[in-house]
């Protein structure tokens, strides 16, 4: 059972959160060209990036069920083409997320919070 927790009341000496942005300046801030900058800055990333790991994903597919004795091929003792390729989906997920993490944090994130604290300075 949640019981709801009363808001402090004036005086009480709770400190109040940032300011809260009317919905009028976050349309504001959508429209100007830094927060552009921001949404392009993401974008270029992770939009070309998104669609070759979907064109190496199904590339696998089809080489798997197209492509049966190309797959099978032994690289060497027990392991094939297709053990290899499919390792190296998940290797490539993780480096996808790991160069996105390095993006972010180099190139969105101090944008972001550029924003976000020009936001709560304004409102």
């Amino acid at each position: 059972m949640a019981t709801e927790v009363p808001p402090p009341r004036e005086g009480t000496g709770a400190a109040p959160g940032p300011a809260q942005p009317t919905t009028e300046q976050f349309v504001e801030v959508q429209k100007s060209a830094e927060f552009g900058e921001l949404r392009r800055a993401h974008r270029s990333f992770a939009f070309p990036l998104t669609l070759a790991f979907i064109a190496w994903y199904l590339l696998y597919v089809l080489l798997s069920n197209y492509a049966g004795g190309f797959m099978g091929t032994k690289v060497f003792g027990n392991i094939n083409v297709a053990l290899v390729l499919g390792l190296g989906q998940f290797l490539t997920t993780f480096l996808i997320a790991w160069l996105y993490a390095r993006h972010a944090a180099n190139r969105l994130d101090p944008r972001a919070e550029a924003i976000r604290t020009r936001m709560e300075g304004d409102a």
